[in-house]
């Protein structure tokens, strides 16, 4: 039996050598040369540059700000879908968003928030004047957060699910207010699914650069763009790569201290 686990681990080992190893390894290889091609340090020097630390605070910052309206958002959300007698359907229409692709999703904010888009149009049968919505760092905040709901819930609520109703029912019973039963007892039990929620929601926002471009224009520069301009326009591959090293460092960072948190609060 030991023997078919090991061979049907291999596949795994083979997918992470090929797409998750070796591309890192090229990172670094490419990180060690410079725009000519000649090998150089002056990629790093450079990423320890006031411009980088600024664009990566406003990486963080911009993130930070899309999980905290996520996760204000979908904590009562979750609550509610675990109170309902309908479980099922709320998650069928939370769920079906996510199926829909991103880039369809973006084009469809850019009608609704565009001079000429839907909110603009009923402004002007209101006879008020239009607003600039689009290319804005608001617009930006409210796609990305969108985006992004659906990741937050799902672990929160998870979490919520796995609470017996007995426990519930015993912190009333023992005379705790409502806000002392979620302080006291919800809370402490949903931490896990918190922590899960802001992984897999400020860990992608860093690098967002789709949407950034999409929505925010140029008001919005953050790693993804700039790993983004360093490929694709400037063509320096040895910055994008060591600006992506840098992201990817800082991913394995947030991870370790999301899940020593969380280990801690399961002591």
């Amino acid at each position: 039996m030991r023997k078919i686990n090991n061979f049907l681990f291999i596949p795994y080992v083979l997918w992470m050598i090929l797409f998750i190893i070796v591309p890192v390894l090229l990172l670094v290889y490419f990180s060690l040369f410079d725009i000519n091609g000649h090998f150089s340090f002056a990629n790093y020097k450079q990423i320890l540059s006031w411009k980088y630390f600024f664009m990566i605070w406003d990486s963080v910052l911009f993130a930070a700000i899309i999980t905290i309206i996520t996760l204000v958002i979908s904590y009562p959300a979750a609550y509610f879908i675990r109170s309902s007698k309908h479980q099922g359907l709320w998650l069928m229409i939370l769920i079906i968003p996510t199926w829909i692709n991103l880039l369809l999703k973006t084009y469809a904010f850019i009608g609704l928030l565009s001079h000429d888009g839907i909110i603009n149009q009923i402004l002007s049968l209101l006879h008020l004047p239009k607003m600039d919505l689009l290319f804005t760092v608001p617009a930006f905040l409210l796609v990305a957060s969108y985006i992004y709901i659906p990741f937050m819930i799902l672990p929160i609520f998870n979490s919520m699910k796995d609470i017996p109703n007995n426990i519930l029912q015993a912190s009333s019973d023992l005379g705790a207010s409502p806000f002392t039963t979620f302080r006291k007892v919800i809370l402490p039990l949903t931490k896990q699914g918190v922590l899960t929620g802001i992984q897999v929601t400020f860990i992608p926002a860093l690098s967002l650069f789709m949407v950034t471009r999409l929505i925010a224009g140029n008001k919005v520069i953050n790693i993804g763009t700039a790993i983004e301009e360093q490929f694709l326009v400037i063509q320096n591959y040895g910055m994008g790569s060591t600006i992506a090293l840098c992201l990817i460092v800082f991913m394995a960072f947030v991870l370790i201290i999301t899940n020593t948190k969380s280990t801690n609060g399961r002591g």
